[in-house]
């Protein structure tokens, strides 16, 4: 995209902010982070920040973790499975690969404590006291991971000034022909149980139905193929029964000491994943080497586009193992259908027919401990402890084809733990703001993904039901130095230097495989079945590294005046290599062993920005600008049915705007626009393809977004009214790094529009809402698997949702 365009993109969402763009209470609410490491305003803080308070988050509906992520400029979501495990994407650095021994480049905290594994990036948000989103590398404080950015969620703390909480109740209906409903209860109890000790208690319970309706055994094929998967089969899909819990004891242990311990356990169950299906065509050269994939035209019976010819179902596709890819059909049996003839009943609305659907069939547990301790010394300085445990189980699936046609199943398990200990020493002298300090992770991931071929499949049919699986252990132990020094030049010119000293060990093994499958439920239970495949396998192989690296912060800041701050800086970022464990298709198609491990990847970061307060405090206006050079750049290349990531450079530029006013009583307005121009350089359409390396653009990168909020409060009812609205716009974005025509998302615009009443005592709240107003198929995630179904599966963002919500504080 070019500048040009971008500049009149941005004029256009500034001009059209202030009549079209409407945002939630509070806006210019003053939010204090701890970007770095201490409390702060965040209009003091020389980092793009995006930070909202917990009633803020309420206010705009955020349910899930990765939904602030529509309310920042330069933030967007990424994942897999259908949204069931979505991560976040910051300024167009991401990672999608479906493997949770695979972190993302993107950090997420709670309390302080990593997030390790992928999948627990995606959280029910409940009594969250506020959450920060810091964009650009983060890692000098925040350690590894952190080259995009991170997301930092703060739960509310006990207090011991009085004891309050209160009780949530939500009740929801989706616009969609499966009538599927919502029921959330939430509640939190918190304050002293004596003069040194304080507690809080919170909870959440969310039990909904599947909005995506299934019509199989609609268009399923009567022959091969045509056989149901199972016992309930044909489930709807989208719903979810999540239960949570959080506990916090605060003890102060003296005047200068507290300890701080929190428990938490979260447990969702969920069908299979809501992927649909939509038709696409591979086309090929005239060796056979795919070069696009399109949307299948209407009248197109070929099962793949050689020319004026047919290719056939086995184009080349980095030597996958593919199977059913085409398995000799003469053509695709309904003209615009996939290879099978399937048809989605209504292209992206909320309609499917797909076979592997199953309820109460993939499950989610998070098991966490932490604690924290302060203790302040009579001379100013402060040592901090943060001591961090996590547990995370999962096994979700996912239906390769979307569609009634009985051919695999993917799956992704985990059994996973995390230990972090953080201990640092911060202070200050008249010119000068210091921290330093020492940082240990583990992580210890065993990792089960794979395809099952269930009863009555094509694969099936010729053999019994398997799982075609990979297992993998990862261990991981990373240690740390850091510091990071402000110092006043003068009164308004401030320098801050900082600096990481990293040391990462890791130990990998991995076996792929054939073992037998037993139900939909379970998968590689058993052994591996002997050489299914020939001399060799079952594969295993294994491998340690060990790695030095570094990242660091150099910046100015300049106050201009106490309403005005400009900063300038360079950082360098890092997140060290690490090992695929692919399916068995990517592993032989990526060169077997050989395409394992994956190097270190480094960002150096330049980035401008300003902070300014205007209108008597009523109005701030922010800005940052940045270019981005990746060395090594981790991308997730997906190939047939399966991917493992690579390095490349990369560079990306970009802008950021972001404008919060209350220019008159009652009103609040916020717009914000983001835009870069991110290329991910000199890929290869596959492991040893011979055409030329290409330059692409990274995937779940939108290069444009705006979202703009507004709302009106008035007196009424003994207490106050409140109408609120909401637009976001998203560019379209691939979901593949092939950058196919058929891999991409189309734009879209998400309106949210509600209105509520809170009593003059602010006990009573009612709220209610219209999400997704016009009933936008806005795309989530995608894969491409047109050389095996003559198909691509898709998800996209619930439809319409209507909601009544009663809260209860005292």
């Amino acid at each position: 995209m070019s500048m040009s365009v971008v500049r009149r993109r941005l004029s256009l969402a500034i001009i059209c902010g202030w009549v079209i763009l409407p945002a939630y209470s509070q806006v210019l609410e003053e939010v204090v982070v701890t970007a770095q490491k201490r409390q702060q305003d965040s209009q003091d803080v020389g980092i793009a920040i995006s930070a909202f308070t917990g009633d803020q988050l309420r206010a705009l509906g955020v349910e899930q973790s990765f939904d602030a992520a529509a309310f920042s400029p330069g933030v967007h979501i990424s994942g897999n499975l259908a949204g069931q495990n979505t991560q976040f994407t910051i300024r167009g650095v991401t990672q999608n690969d479906f493997n949770d021994v695979v972190e993302a480049p993107n950090a997420a905290y709670l309390d302080e404590g990593y997030l390790a594994v992928a999948q627990a990036q995606t959280f029910a948000v409940y009594d969250i006291e506020r959450v920060e989103i810091l964009k650009g590398p983060q890692g000098t404080l925040f350690g590894r991971n952190a080259t995009g950015g991170l997301v930092h969620y703060i739960s509310r703390k006990p207090g011991f000034d009085e004891t309050s909480g209160y009780l949530d109740a939500t009740y929801g209906l989706f616009d969609s022909n499966s009538d599927a409903t919502q029921i959330k209860l939430e509640g939190a109890l918190g304050g002293p149980l004596s003069d040194n000790v304080a507690a809080r208690v919170a909870f959440l319970f969310n039990d909904q139905e599947g909005y995506l309706n299934n019509l199989y055994p609609a268009q399923a094929p009567a022959g091969l193929g045509g056989g149901s998967p199972g016992t309930g089969a044909g489930a709807d899909m989208g719903d979810a029964e999540t239960i949570a819990v959080r506990g916090t004891l605060d003890f102060q242990i003296s005047e200068d000491t507290l300890l701080r311990v929190s428990a938490n356990y979260a447990k969702s169950e969920v069908p299979t994943g809501p992927y649909q299906s939509k038709s696409t065509i591979a086309v090929v050269d005239a060796n056979g080497e795919l070069i696009n994939v399109i949307d299948t035209p209407a009248n197109e019976t070929r099962l793949s586009i050689q020319g004026t010819g047919d290719a056939g179902g086995d184009a080349i596709d980095g030597d996958q193992l593919l199977p059913g890819a085409g398995i000799g059909l003469p053509g695709r049996s309904v003209p615009g259908g996939d290879f099978f003839g399937y048809v989605d009943p209504d292209g992206a609305g909320w309609d499917t027919s797909g076979d592997f659907a199953f309820a109460n069939q993939g499950e989610t547990e998070t098991k966490g401990l932490n604690a924290r301790l302060e203790w302040a010394f009579d001379n100013g300085m402060q040592l901090t402890s943060v001591t961090d445990w996590k547990s995370y189980d999962k096994l979700l699936f996912i239906d390769v084809d979307s569609a009634p046609i009985n051919q695999l199943a993917n799956y992704a398990g985990v059994d996973a733990t995390s230990f972090t200990q953080e201990v640092r020493l911060q202070g200050e002298t008249d010119r000068s703001r210091w921290v330093g300090g020492f940082y240990y992770l583990n992580i210890d991931t065993m990792s089960d993904n794979g395809l099952k071929a269930p009863e009555n499949s094509i694969v099936g049919t010729f053999v019994t039901p398997v799982d075609i699986g990979v297992v993998a252990d990862l261990k991981t132990d990373s240690y740390s130095l850091f510091g990071q020094i402000e110092y006043d030049f003068t009164d308004r010119l401030t320098g801050t230097f900082g600096l990481r000293a990293i040391r990462e060990e890791k130990e990998f093994e991995t076996g792929i495989g054939v073992y037998l499958s037993f139900d939909n439920f379970t998968v590689n239970q058993g052994d591996f079945l002997s050489n299914p495949f020939g001399a060799g396998s079952p594969f295993r192989e294994s491998a340690n590294t060990s790695d030095d690296l570094w990242a660091g912060k150099l910046q100015l800041d300049w106050r201009v005046s106490d309403d005005l701050l400009i900063y300038a800086g360079i950082n360098r970022g890092v997140k060290a290599g690490s090992f695929n464990a692919p399916l068995l298709g990517a592993f032989l198609g990526s060169g077997g062993a050989s395409g394992l491990p994956y190097g270190s990847e480094e960002l150096l970061a330049f980035e401008a920005g300003f902070k300014s307060t205007f209108q008597n405090g009523r109005t701030r206006f922010n800005g940052s600008a940045f270019y981005y050079d990746y060395t090594d750049y981790q991308a997730f290349l997906f190939v047939g049915v399966g991917g493992v990531v690579i390095n490349a450079d990369a560079e990306n530029v970009g802008v950021e705007l972001e404008l919060q006013s209350s220019p008159a009583d009652g009103w609040d307005f916020l717009l914000s626009v983001a835009a870069f121009d991110a290329t991910v350089k000199d890929i290869l359409l596959r492991n040893g393809s011979p055409l030329p390396a290409r330059d692409v653009d990274p995937t779940y990168a939108p290069e444009f977004q705006a979202t703009g909020l507004a709302r009106y409060e008035w007196d009424a009812f003994d207490g106050t009214m409140n109408a609120r609205a909401s637009v976001s716009y998203s560019d379209d974005f691939f979901y593949n790094l092939r950058n196919f025509d058929a891999d991409k998302f189309d734009a879209y615009t998400m309106v949210h529009a509600g209105i509520g009443w809170l009593s003059s005592s602010e006990r009573w709240a009612v709220n209610f809402d219209i999400r997704n107003l016009t009933d936008e198929s806005a795309g989530i995630q995608g894969f491409d698997l047109a050389v095996l179904c003559g198909c691509n599966e898709v998800s996209y963002q619930p439809p319409r949702w209507y909601g009544l919500n009663v809260r209860w504080a005292f």
